[in-house]
């Protein structure tokens, strides 16, 4: 599982990397053709990380519900994030994957929600959370590579 863990270590990192040197306003830009933004795809990746590994776990999520509510599956952006808001986004991005290791280590995950996910894999386990997790996070990177080309 260590490997799973640096993977999404690694698949946040490159996406601050490439954002760095963009402004606020182009964080919140939504290019024609898209429905979102990177900040919005940025927030998103820490709320479904939440969802898929605590909430499914029967454990209390570590992010604000109102984070949750607003960027969750199927929502699109509806407000404008404050840069000093955004910092503390990222600090979430960038630590709640070490929160995660130390509370898989520490065995807090006794059960889970199978849950089907869009792609149609179900997830059955904390395990193949983490892992299917580090899917989606990539595919979110592809999306905010493809957004910075556009803003």
């Amino acid at each position: 599982m260590k490997t799973q863990f640096n993977i999404l270590r690694k698949t946040r990192e490159l996406v601050l990397k490439n954002i760095e040197g963009l402004t606020h306003e182009q964080l919140h830009v939504i290019p024609e053709g898209f429905k979102n933004n990177i900040i919005w795809n940025i927030t998103h990746l820490v709320v479904t990380q939440q969802l898929l590994h605590y909430k499914l776990s029967d454990l209390q999520c570590l992010v604000p519900d109102e984070l949750i509510d607003a960027y969750r599956k199927g929502t699109f952006p509806s407000e404008t994030i404050s840069e000093e808001d955004f910092e503390d986004i990222k600090e979430l991005f960038l630590g709640l994957p070490d929160t995660l290791e130390e509370d898989f280590n520490a065995n807090i995950f006794e059960t889970y929600q199978e849950y089907p996910t869009s792609t149609g894999y179900v997830l059955t386990d904390i395990q193949t959370a983490i892992a299917f997790n580090n899917l989606h996070e990539a595919m979110h990177l592809g999306v905010i590579m493809s957004l910075k080309k556009l803003v």
